[in-house]
C-alpha cells in the first residue's frame, strides 16, 4: 500500500538538508528512501523468504603468519561512535565510559591499535565515525595520543545527519523546543555515504590501504586481529562479517540466513521480522548464527559496487517508528529512516561469513554488560586485549529500577563489581549497594523489598537472597 507521503515532503527535506550543510551523496541516499518509504516499503523479510546458513569457523582455517601480517599492513581501522549511551542515562560519547583502572572504551581501542602497529610494524590507522553529537568529546579525549593520527589521514569523520519525518505524512519534523530532535542519524549502514562524501574511500587506496576493518567502539572484543585480516586477504572476498553463535541473549536480535531467490547473504534484524515469524527468530537451532557488527571490506570493490550505484549501495531499508523526542510519548510518531551496515553483505556477490570465538563480541548495551566487564571475568594485558579468565560469561541480570542509568548503577557498585569470575547467572531485584570484595559463585538471585546492603568481603554462592 503506499504510503501518504508527497513529493513536497521530500523537497523540504532536501532544502533542510542542503541549509544544515549535509553532503550532496547523503542527501541522494536520504532521497533514495524516502521513495522507497513513499511507495509503502517496509524493509520487511519473512521467513518463507530466507533459509537458515552455516559456515566455516576462524579455529578451523589456516593462516600463515606473513599472511596474517601482510594483510594488516595493508587495513584501516573505523570505529563506529556515534552512540550516546542514552539508554543508559548518558548524554554524551558511550565510549568515554571508564570500563577498567581508570581506562575509558577510548583509551583501551586506542592502546589495542597502538601495540598491534608495534607488534606488526604496521601503519593501522584508526579512525572513529562521530556523530555530531560524539565527536568533540571524543577528540578531546584523544589528544593525549600524540602517536594516534596516521599522516594524511584524519581521527575521525562524521556520520551524516537526516530529518525525522511524521509518520502522519511523511512531512519533516518540526519541534521548536529542541531543534536538535528533529534530527536523526540515518544507522550506521551511512558509513559507506560517509566515506564515499568525505573523499576517504580514494584517500585510503591512494595511500595503500587495501582492506578496511569496522566495529563498534563498545566492544573492546573487536580488536583488528591480524589472523582474521589474513583469512579475510586469502578469501579474496570483496565483503565479509564476523558471526557468533547465537545464544539465550540473542533471541531477539537479528541473524544471518541465505535469501531463497538469489542465494545472496542476508542480515535480518528485528525490525525487518513480520510479528508472525517472531517465532522462528527467537529459534536458535533454526538460525544460529548473529552478527557481531566486526565486518571487513576490500576498499576497491567498496567503489566500484558505488560507482556502478551512483554512489548508492541500496541497503534494506529499516523502518524505525519513534516519538519526536523519546522521552516524550505525547510528542507525535516519527519516522527514522535507518540502514545497518551489515545488510551490505547482501550487495556483494561473493561475500563471506565465518564464525569466529566469543570473545570477539563483548558489547556493552546495558549495565548489565557493563557489570561483567568491568567485574573480573575477563583480564586485560599488556597488548590491552580482553582474555576471558571465566569459564563462562555470567548472565547477569540487574533490576532495571535501580540500575539501569550509570548514575544509579556506579551509586550501588561504589567499590567496584563483585567478582563474577565463578558466577554462572546473577540476577538482583530491588536496590542492593555492595561492598568491596564481594564474589560471586554459581546461581544467584538477590531479592528485597527495601534498599539493602550486601558487606564488603561475602561470598554469595548458588542461593537466593530475600532481604
Amino acid at each position: 500500500m503506499a504510503s501518504k507521503g508527497s513529493g513536497r515532503g521530500l523537497e523540504i527535506a532536501r532544502e533542510k538538508m542542503r541549509q544544515a550543510g549535509v553532503d550532496e551523496v547523503a542527501i541522494d541516499t536520504f532521497a533514495h528512501y524516502y521513495r522507497l518509504l513513499e511507495h509503502g516499503e517496509t524493509g520487511m523479510i519473512p521467513e518463507d523468504t530466507i533459509e537458515p546458513i552455516d559456515m566455516e569457523a576462524l579455529a578451523d582455517v589456516e593462516v600463515p603468519d606473513e599472511t596474517a601480517a601482510e594483510a594488516i599492513r595493508r587495513t584501516a581501522v573505523i570505529k563506529l561512535n556515534g552512540g550516546l549511551g542514552t539508554s543508559m542515562g548518558m548524554d554524551r560519547a558511550k565510549s568515554l565510559l571508564c570500563v577498567r583502572r581508570g581506562l575509558s572504551f577510548l583509551d583501551i581501542i586506542a592502546r589495542q591499535v597502538l601495540h598491534l602497529r608495534k607488534e606488526y610494524d604496521a601503519p593501522l590507522p584508526l579512525m572513529f565515525m562521530n556523530s555530531f553529537r560524539t565527536s568533540a568529546d571524543t577528540m578531546a579525549a584523544l589528544e593525549r595520543y600524540e602517536d594516534l593520527p596516521v599522516e594524511g589521514l584524519p581521527l575521525e569523520f562524521l556520520q551524516n545527519k537526516e530529518p525525522k519525518l511524521l509518520a502522519a505524512d511523511l512531512m519533516p519534523a518540526a519541534y521548536p523546543k529542541d531543534p536538535d530532535l528533529e534530527w536523526c542519524p540515518p544507522g550506521h549502514g551511512d558509513i559507506y555515504t560517509a566515506l564515499r562524501g568525505t573523499g576517504l574511500l580514494t584517500r585510503l587506496i591512494d595511500a595503500g590501504y587495501r582492506y578496511v576493518f569496522v566495529s563498534n567502539s563498545d566492544n573492546l572484543g573487536a580488536v583488528p586481529d591480524a589472523r582474521v585480516a589474513g583469512w579475510f586477504a586469502q578469501s579474496g572476498a570483496p565483503f565479509a562479517i564476523e558471526a557468533v553463535r547465537r545464544t539465550p541473549s540473542d533471541r531477539k536480535g537479528g541473524h544471518f540466513a541465505r535469501r531463497k531467490a538469489d542465494g545472496r547473504i542476508v542480515l535480518r534484524e528485528t525490525a525487518q521480522t513480520p510479528d508472525a515469524d517472531k517465532e522462528a527468530l527467537a529459534d536458535l537451532s533454526r538460525h544460529r548464527y548473529c552478527s557481531t557488527n566486526n565486518l571487513w571490506f576490500d576498499l576497491q570493490a567498496m567503489v566500484e559496487a558505488l560507482d556502478a550505484r551512483g554512489g548508492i549501495l541500496g541497503l534494506p531499508l529499516i523502518k524505525n517508528v519513534k516519538h519526536l523526542d523519546p522521552a516524550d510519548p505525547s510528542t507525535p510518531e516519527v519516522i527514522q529512516v535507518e540502514t545497518a551496515m551489515g545488510a551490505a553483505i547482501e550487495v556483494f556477490e561473493g561475500a563471506r561469513t565465518i564464525e569466529v570465538g566469543r570473545d570477539r563480541f563483548v558489547p556493552v548495551k546495558t549495565t548489565d554488560d557493563l557489570l561483567v566487564l568491568r567485574s573480573d571475568v575477563y583480564d586485560i594485558g599488556k597488548d590491552f586485549v580482553l582474555d576471558r579468565a571465566a569459564h563462562d560469561v555470567p548472565y547477569v541480570t540487574l533490576d532495571g529500577d535501580f540500575y539501569k542509568l550509570v548514575g544509579d548503577f556506579d551509586k550501588r557498585f561504589p567499590e567496584g563489581a563483585p567478582s563474577l569470575r565463578e558466577a554462572d547467572s546473577f540476577t538482583v531485584e530491588g536496590d542492593w549497594t555492595f561492598g568491596p570484595g564481594v564474589k560471586v559463585v554459581g546461581d544467584v538471585t538477590l531479592s528485597a523489598t527495601a534498599a539493602k546492603r550486601v558487606e564488603g568481603g561475602t561470598v554469595l554462592d548458588e542461593q537466593e537472597r530475600h532481604g
